[in-house]
C-alpha cells in the first residue's frame, strides 16, 4: 500500500475548498495554476461546458525563455502568453484559480503576466 505525502492532501483539500466557490463560464471562464518542481502549467477552462479554452506551460514548444531565466521568470513569460491566447480566443475576463497554492514566487509571477498581458481578474 503506497503511502500518501500529507503535504500533496493538504492541498488536495484546499483544491476542493476553492471549487466549491469558484466556477468558469463561459464569459468569465477560470484560469487555472498547475505548479510542479520544475515546470509551470496555466490553463483557461470553461467549467460549464466542460472545455479548455487555452492552456500553456514551460514544456510547450512556442515557449522560450533565455537559459539563466529563473523559474519565476519563467512563470511570468507563460503568464504573458496564455493571455495572449486567451485574447486569440476573444477572452479578456477570467477566475484566477490558484490551485491551493500560496499565492507567491510563481503563482503571483503568473498572475502578473497574465495582467500585463491584458487578462482582468
Amino acid at each position: 500500500m503506497a503511502k500518501t505525502n500529507p503535504r500533496t492532501v493538504a492541498r488536495a483539500k484546499r483544491v476542493r475548498r476553492i471549487r466549491k466557490k469558484i466556477t468558469g463560464t463561459s464569459e468569465r471562464p477560470r484560469l487555472r495554476v498547475f505548479k510542479s518542481n520544475k515546470h509551470i502549467y496555466a490553463q483557461i477552462i470553461d467549467d460549464v461546458a466542460g472545455r479548455t479554452l487555452a492552456a500553456m506551460s514551460t514544456i510547450d514548444k512556442e515557449f522560450a525563455v533565455g537559459d539563466d531565466a529563473s523559474k519565476t521568470g519563467a512563470a511570468k513569460a507563460v503568464g504573458m502568453k496564455i493571455a495572449e491566447r486567451a485574447k486569440a480566443a476573444g477572452i479578456e475576463d477570467v477566475i484566477f484559480d490558484r490551485g491551493g497554492y500560496i499565492y507567491h514566487g510563481r503563482v503571483k509571477s503568473l498572475s502578473e503576466g497574465a495582467r500585463e498581458g491584458g487578462l482582468k481578474f
